[in-house]
């Protein structure tokens, strides 16, 4: 008897956090498509909205381009001068460029911006507006909802920019890093001299045949999705309606982090399964 009165309980929570695990990743499908639906719409793009859209761009890019290009720089210097001096080592010279491109361009730096623009644009973003619906709701009197703003005009002037501004720092960040790496690739291995080019861009050509320039392009433009649109949509939804409303202040940022990291790597895991096997 005793089995069974400690087992409902257990079924109870277990049922419990599986309504909640997937009434989030319902909301984040929801606010994804609404997101896209946003940024479909032509209203979306008028006159009085176009401040606020170019400003969270520049905002939620400019600062960190600088920044990253720097760190993708020197991380990209030291990789490649292991991966030549290594390949040089075992007499594999001929294949020290196909490696580096391969390790740095196809998979390290897409990744590595959108990681770098998660924790420097979107996450920060996502714990903002999850504390200030907290503290509205708080401030609210007891039994009153107050008064209720528009979710599309929400949508619109607060997370749409948001997100659009962390999908593009993410396509940008991934192109700049991507084409300097290029260069110091060329410039490490061949130095400063024109007349290896050829042989440079025909290597570079092979290794981006049509099939690995795809997957390159789907996996930034996913990883753009994931890095704007997961860290704001659990903040997009009322407290209130939230089931767990009462543990969304301590855990909102670390849930929409695991969230976000379990998307970009099987994100990844698709990409090396679709270039290598």
């Amino acid at each position: 008897m005793s089995t069974h009165a400690s087992l409902f309980p257990s079924l109870a929570r277990l049922h419990r956090a599986t309504m909640i695990w997937l009434t989030s990743w319902w909301r984040l499908l929801q606010f994804a498509a609404l997101i896209l639906a946003r940024g479909a719409a032509p209203s979306t793009y008028r006159r009085d909205n176009h401040r606020a859209l170019a400003s969270h761009l520049v905002l939620g890019t400019a600062p960190n381009l600088l920044w990253f290009c720097v760190l993708s720089a020197l991380i990209s210097l030291v990789i490649i001068r292991i991966v030549v001096v290594t390949a040089t080592s075992y007499g594999l010279s001929g294949y020290a460029l196909e490696m580096v491109v391969r390790v740095l361009v196809l998979e390290l730096i897409p990744l590595t911006a959108a990681l770098f623009v998660a924790l420097r644009s979107t996450l920060p973003a996502g714990v903002e507006f999850a504390q200030r619906r907290l503290a509205a709701a708080a401030a609210a009197p007891a039994g009153s909802a107050g008064p209720a703003a528009d979710p599309g005009e929400v949508l619109r002037r607060e997370f749409y920019p948001r997100a659009s501004a962390g999908i593009f720092a993410v396509w940008l960040l991934a192109a700049m890093s991507c084409i300097l790496t290029l260069v110091l690739a060329y410039l490490i291995i061949y130095g400063f001299t024109p007349y290896a080019l050829p042989g440079y861009t025909r290597v570079v050509g092979q290794i981006f045949n049509p099939a690995v320039a795809l997957i390159l392009v789907l996996k930034i433009f996913f990883f753009s999705l994931a890095v704007g649109i997961i860290p704001l949509a659990s903040s997009y939804y009322d407290a209130a309606a939230n089931p767990f409303a009462a543990r969304l202040r301590s855990t909102h940022g670390l849930a929409d982090m695991v969230r976000m990291f379990s998307v970009v790597l099987l994100i990844e895991a698709a990409s090396l399964m679709g270039n290598y096997y």
